[in-house]
């Protein structure tokens, strides 16, 4: 956890000014190319991508349906409980209730039968699977055409704007050595957290440590591993 000081409620408390302004989302008659150019696929728009997830859902929460496919999503995904399941018919042990309309009956019935037989997530894998396919046809065209997607074009409008040392926020520093250091940081448009090194070319002159700093910028932008912080440049 960061901690930061106690400056009371005044105007100067919280974000500054300048932070505001770089948060201030463009209209949305600015964001028309990018609505055209950026690619409609379901999985990352409002699956992968975390602000797209949230207005895709905040989309769905107005229409009854559609937030009953969200509910039995978190039920399964998120929040898995046994009890969860009990609510969408998946089993009818205890208390029937009304299955999702998109899952037909034999899945439902294979479902009961795996769930008595080895309860766990991937007994809804079926349903998740066509759950999804369902909310990536007519419902996610729907989106498309709302307030909430206009709202995440206006994001991906300000999360493409060119990366400069005003992008990112600086917090403590993680680590030393013998050039630099490397501190956490944020963006400030999306709220992701970074690990931000930092080279002094002064120090790097004065040890003859050129050959060496880029050495390791070429290695750190081709490692692909998960004990290895890839490098962005």
């Amino acid at each position: 956890q960061i901690a930061f000081p106690h400056r009371g409620y005044g105007k100067k408390s919280g974000r500054s000014k300048k932070w505001r302004e770089m948060l201030k989302l463009p209209p949305v008659s600015q964001c028309s190319e990018l609505r055209h150019s950026i690619e409609k696929d379901y999985s990352s728009l409002c699956d992968k991508q975390p602000i797209g997830r949230l207005l895709f859902r905040e989309f769905c929460d107005t229409q009854h349906d559609l937030k009953g496919c969200i509910e039995f999503l978190d039920a399964v995904l998120v929040n898995y409980d046994i009890t969860n399941c009990y609510a969408f018919g998946l089993c009818c042990t205890k208390k029937p209730a009304a299955p999702l309309p998109e899952i037909p009956s034999r899945v439902l019935r294979e479902c009961r039968l795996r769930l008595k037989q080895s309860p766990g997530k991937d007994v809804f894998e079926e349903c998740t699977r066509i759950v999804h396919n369902y909310l990536s046809g007519e419902p996610f065209e729907e989106y498309q055409e709302s307030p909430c997607f206009s709202r995440f074009l206006q994001w991906k409008w300000l999360e493409r704007q060119p990366v400069t040392k005003n992008t990112f926020r600086h917090y403590r520093v993680l680590g030393k050595g013998g050039f630099g250091e490397v501190c956490a940081c944020q963006v400030r448009a999306t709220g992701k957290m970074y690990a931000c090194k930092k080279l002094e070319k002064k120090r790097i002159k004065r040890r003859k440590g050129e050959a060496m700093a880029l050495n390791e910028k070429r290695i750190l932008e081709k490692v692909n591993s998960r004990f290895v912080v890839s490098i962005w440049v």
